[in-house]
């Protein structure tokens, strides 16, 4: 069964990160269909048929780009997509280091230039000379 598949994706476009961030949308408007049941939008369609279908609408999109043959067209819209995301993108990747930072080790300010330097945890008190400006202080780690 596995091979069959294998076999009918080959020369076929598939996934990428385009799709992965349209399945997150879809997500969200059927869990937003779900529970926005009652309200009524302009009297006579209800805001979760609103939202039913344009999820609907996104997955029908997701399919026919992950089924697409026209590889060269899928390519541009994901190099189009990562181009308008690049700067949010850049700005999680960050938050997200830093993050990953802050449980080794404290990020400390040079009181002389301003150059940020990392210290390793749990040193206790330390003098902290900076690579930059050759100006030491201390501080505890």
């Amino acid at each position: 069964m596995r091979d069959k598949f294998n076999q009918f994706m080959q020369g076929r476009y598939g996934n990428d990160d385009l799709n992965r961030f349209l399945m997150k949308i879809i997500l969200a408007a059927f869990v937003l269909s779900l529970f926005t049941g009652r309200i009524v939008f302009g009297g006579v369609v209800s805001l979760s048929r609103i939202f039913y279908w344009i999820a609907l609408a996104l997955l029908i999109y997701c399919y026919i780009r992950m089924f697409s043959r026209n590889i060269y067209k899928r390519a541009e819209e994901n190099r189009w997509f990562l181009n308008k995301t690049s700067n949010m993108r850049g700005l999680w990747s960050n938050r997200k280091y830093k993050a990953q930072q802050m449980k080794n080790y404290h990020i400390y300010k040079c009181p002389g230039c301003g150059q940020k330097i990392r210290i390793p945890r749990g040193k206790g008190k330390i003098e902290v000379r900076c690579p930059k400006c050759r100006t030491t202080f201390v501080k505890r780690s």
